[in-house]
């Protein structure tokens, strides 16, 4: 039997939504073991001057419990 629990993190990027995603992950992986997936739950970007100057992201990430 496993058992899980699911953190919520928000991450940004200036390259796009999918390497937020990325970054958000690898942080978390820092001090966070046995992630097993994320659900992304929110699109954000942000606009500077007219221009989108950078993307964020907001995911549930889940992870196995030892």
């Amino acid at each position: 039997m496993s058992v899980a629990k699911t953190i919520e993190i928000s991450s940004e990027s200036t390259t796009g939504f999918d390497d937020a995603v990325k970054a958000g992950i690898a942080k978390a992986a820092e001090t966070v073991h046995g992630i097993e997936g994320a659900y992304i739950k929110e699109h954000k970007v942000v606009v500077t001057d007219g221009a989108v100057s950078a993307y964020r992201v907001h995911m549930k990430v889940t992870f196995r419990l030892d």
